[in-house]
């Protein structure tokens, strides 16, 4: 499992591979070892089980067990699913690379969902929104500024 500094690494770079379908391994493997953070940091062990055949679904609902909030994520875990086979699905579509972005850019908001939640337990108790952490960062920087 890699870090999490080197999995945000994954969702910020373009992707420059023009494997379409290796990048979009890439992005469903790196969006399941963010779960498995979730689920190590909670002192469990990772699944290898499938559901709707998807690892990464599996992981959400071990994630998911005795936190409620975890499922503000579980659509977004659905939509990188989705996307993975929009991507690898279809060899010809004219708009493949974007259906590829689109993985990208929501497995980048499961990143940010699940390693905000690490920081602040109650991330994802009304929604999905990150306040509780910038509140966090703008009171330090005020800190800092005085």
């Amino acid at each position: 499992m890699r870090p999490l500094s080197e999995l945000e690494a994954v969702f910020e770079a373009p992707i420059t591979t023009p494997d379409i379908h290796a990048a979009a391994d890439e992005l469903l493997e790196a969006s399941e070892e963010v779960l498995e953070h979730w689920i190590t940091a909670r002192g469990g062990v990772p699944t290898n089980d499938t559901r709707e055949g998807f690892r990464l679904l599996a992981l959400h609902r071990q994630g998911a067990k005795g936190d409620p909030s975890f499922n503000a994520c579980r659509e977004t875990c659905r939509e990188v699913a989705y996307h993975y086979n929009l991507v690898t699905m279809r060899d010809v579509y004219s708009d493949i690379t974007d259906r590829l972005n689109m993985m990208q850019m929501v497995s980048k908001h499961l990143f940010l969902f699940i390693s905000g939640k690490m920081q602040v337990a109650e991330l994802g108790d009304f929604c999905c929104s990150s306040k509780p952490i910038r509140s966090t960062d703008a009171a330090s920087k005020q800190q800092e500024e005085a």
